[in-house]
């Protein structure tokens, strides 16, 4: 976490991040992590962790404050009930996880404005960014995957991915470690044959049987090479072409060529 906070400059000196708290195993290890750092790190930064309770049935409303309070972070918990509109919105059979999103990340991003959050800490890891790459490879037909620090399109919020290099599986052993209470997530979680869930059986054969392949999948994301993909917006195949200097040098070896055929003419 460490190298990727250094590579991506995520975090600076009087940032104010607010931590994304869903109760899952991931932004629980963000929220250790940040904390640890901000005790740690060389770097004055103040942490808040924020949870959208978004009134699923079932949810365990005293588990995340009980939590915070005892590991002493300032925190805030938003209520909306996104859940009753997802339900209305989102067609029989589909995926709830597109209008969620949305709606979750417009209530945390106004809020973020509201405290004068400079940075947005997120949960996402190394396999999720590796899921979202193929993801958009396999059903939108764009090689596109998941940023380390985004501006948000308004320009008003900074998003950071400080476990963009980390294995899900690390996190999940260090979540069992710290005895994380865990909330899972009844909304989509219990969906079946998401597509997300495809690629991560496919991630999860390639560890078993090509272990380090999902880790240079990663690695290339950071290894680019425009000139052999694609997209011309990237790179201009329109324009390439042999250089001027190379037809001259052409021209050159031809008249040389004609001349020194000339002379041996001539003194024959």
């Amino acid at each position: 976490m460490g190298q990727a906070l250094t590579d991506f400059n995520m975090l600076a000196a009087g940032d104010k991040v607010m931590v994304c708290l869903s109760g899952g195993k991931d932004s629980y290890t963000l929220l250790d992590m940040l904390l640890s750092f901000q005790r740690h790190a060389p770097l004055d930064f103040e942490v808040i962790a924020v949870n959208l309770d978004q009134k699923q049935p079932g949810f365990p409303e005293h588990v995340l404050p009980e939590y915070l309070s005892a590991v002493d972070v300032p925190f805030k918990i938003l209520e909306e009930d996104t859940y009753s509109v997802v339900q209305r919105l989102t067609p029989p059979g589909k995926t709830t996880c597109p209008i969620c999103s949305r709606l979750r990340r417009g209530i945390l991003y106004a809020y973020a404005r509201e405290i004068g959050a400079t940075k947005i800490a997120l949960g996402h890891h190394l396999d999720d960014v590796v899921e979202t790459l193929f993801l958009n490879m396999f059903y939108g037909g764009r090689m596109k995957a998941m940023p380390a620090k985004l501006q948000s399109d308004d320009g008003d919020n900074v998003v950071i991915r400080p476990l963009y290099y980390c294995r899900e599986k690390l996190i999940a052993q260090w979540s069992a470690y710290a005895a994380h209470p865990i909330i899972p997530c009844n909304l989509c979680g219990s969906q079946e044959n998401l597509q997300r869930q495809v690629i991560k059986d496919m991630l999860r054969e390639w560890d078993r049987s090509q272990p380090g392949r999902v880790e240079n999948i990663a690695r290339s994301l950071a290894h680019v090479v425009p000139s052999h993909l694609a997209d011309t917006n990237l790179f201009d195949f329109a324009g390439l072409g042999l250089a001027p200097q190379s037809a001259v040098r052409r021209i050159d070896v031809v008249d040389l060529s004609a001349q020194k055929l000339k002379d041996q003419s001539a003194s024959a």
